[in-house]
């Protein structure tokens, strides 16, 4: 157990804040933030009302510190990285609850520095990066900073590169420095973004930081959108380390600029001339430069994960070779990727017995695949556990794990409990999602139909009362809003519910492709 630092005579209790937490943390200790702890309830409804906070200062977003209940009361904390190393103590100022979620305001005190975190070697504080300019006497008088948390492709590497060429021309001894918004647990895409470095202008130069995650960032499979309350806290960060000027490379135009400069960020924002690649000469250029007719926009997020999902590489116009590798690497195609599938449905909609076909074609396709049936595992996995809710989830958790270790190790975990409650299904895609894919199946067959077959005699028994908090009669079945495909058996043999699954596996690229001669026989 790790040990608190000291409030008065009584040991602080330890907390491992959440990822925001954490991220805010070590944005206040490492000296991004010009403030010394989290803030106040006066303070964030400031900051969310006007982007002020009360003493007239800019700041963009709340900085936060969610705690569980039973440490609202507490004078005192020592907060921890994700693996219970002692990072700061925390005075307590204020506690407020707002929506069920507790709070906790007050000035932070380094305990030591943090080590955990994926490229440490890359982390460092402002004041580092700052004092080693100076000691090597190549202190900008302008200073770009790229914050971004995607590949450099082609098009962003020309605006880079075009923007410090005309902050030079300005008369500056121009630098770049590239901040790069990287998960603490996990690299995410930022060795792609290094992989870029010798298409860089001369000198440039990185850091790695985790931002906060709005909303809509943490939405999108390569980081989500920006909104200009995320780009004015990026701004924030980028000016602590010494920035005079920032361009957020987050895919598209990004947010409005105008609005990301009425919050008053510490430089300037640019909002870079948009390149296209002249197809008929081979070259990026402005978009002005080229004939709309010959112009190839750069594709979406969304199309290169679709294009790397499918093993496919991607075209040299489009991203630097060394990026493209390195995409390759993090990205490689999902016939190489684990993969879970859970089948979530009412009991005798079938969901078993599509369980079991779906393995059987997964295994043709010459993928290795495990089958955890519900009652298989209720017998083994799980045996002695009741149906109460508590028990429901324990059950949903213990085969999330398992699947996620298949899913670690390459290989298919097909999964066909009822998981009737939302927070397990979601529970077991985060665990999924840390190692590899997750498909959800909702095997949509109503009630009634259910009965109807209820070969077992459980529906009669639930209805009788003699079966207690059965799902569907006495307990709920959440019905899924996030399915990655729904199947309705009522009217449908098996054999198609099986084929409409497989279809939407081949089409995603976690199993080959028919071969023509096969499917045509």
């Amino acid at each position: 157990m790790v040990s608190g630092h000291r409030h008065g005579s009584r040991q602080a209790p330890v907390f491992a804040p959440g990822p925001d937490g954490l991220a805010h943390l070590e944005l206040i200790l490492s000296g991004a933030y010009p403030f010394p702890g989290f803030m106040t309830r006066d303070e964030v409804e400031s900051v969310s009302r006007s982007g002020r906070l009360p003493d007239g200062r800019p700041w963009p977003v709340p900085v936060t510190l969610e705690v569980p209940e039973e440490l609202a009361g507490e004078k005192s904390l020592t907060l921890t990285d994700l693996e219970g190393a002692p990072l700061a103590g925390l005075e307590v100022r204020e506690h407020w609850e707002e929506g069920g979620v507790h709070r906790l305001a007050g000035d932070v005190t380094m305990l030591r520095p943090a080590t955990y975190g994926v490229l440490r070697e890359l982390r460092a504080t402002p004041a580092e990066v700052r004092a080693q300019s100076e000691l090597e006497g190549s202190e900008a008088r302008a200073l770009l900073a790229v914050v971004t948390d995607r590949p450099l492709h082609h098009r962003a590497l020309h605006q880079i590169r075009a923007e410090a060429d005309a902050l030079a021309r300005g008369g500056e001894r121009a630098g770049v420095i590239v901040v790069v918004d990287a998960p603490l647990e996990e690299e995410g895409l930022a060795t792609a973004v290094l992989a870029a470095e010798p298409l860089l202008p001369p000198r440039s130069s990185f850091v790695v930081v985790t931002l906060p995650r709005s909303r809509a960032r943490a939405a999108g499979v390569v980081g989500g959108a920006w909104s200009e309350r995320d780009t004015a806290l990026a701004a924030h960060v980028a000016a602590a380390y010494g920035a005079t000027h920032m361009l957020a490379e987050s895919g598209g135009r990004g947010p409005e600029i105008e609005r990301v400069m009425a919050l008053r960020p510490p430089l300037t924002v640019l909002d870079p001339e948009p390149w296209r690649y002249d197809s008929e000469e081979g070259l990026w250029k402005p978009f002005t430069h080229v004939d709309p007719a010959r112009a190839l926009k750069e594709p979406s997020d969304d199309e290169v994960e679709s294009e790397l999902a499918h093993g496919r590489e991607l075209p040299a116009w489009l991203t630097p070779a060394r990026v493209g590798a390195e995409l390759a690497r993090l990205r490689p195609a999902r016939t190489k990727r684990g993969l879970t599938l859970l089948f979530t449905g009412l009991s005798g909609s079938g969901k078993s017995t599509i369980a079991r076909g779906v393995s059987d074609g997964i295994r043709r396709a010459g993928r290795s695949v495990t089958l955890l049936d519900g009652d298989v595992v209720r017998r083994m996995l799980s045996k002695g556990l009741t149906f109460s809710r508590e028990d429901r989830e324990l059950n949903i958790r213990r085969i999330g794990y398992v699947a996620s270790e298949i899913t670690r190790h390459g290989g298919v975990a097909v999964c066909a409990p009822i998981a009737p409650y939302e927070t397990g299904r979601a529970e077991v895609r985060a665990m999924v999602e840390e190692f590899g894919d997750f498909f959800l199946v909702h095997v949509a067959t109503p009630l009634e139909v259910c009965e109807e077959r209820d070969r077992k005699g459980l529906y009669a028994q639930a209805r009788a009362g003699t079966i207690p908090e059965f799902t569907g009669i006495s307990d709920p079945y959440e019905v899924p809003t996030d399915a990655d495909l729904v199947v309705d058996t009522v009217d449908a043999d098996p054999a198609e519910s099986v084929a409409a699954v497989m279809d939407a596996l081949r089409e995603g690229g976690w199993i080959p492709a028919l071969d023509r001669h096969m499917s045509e026989e």
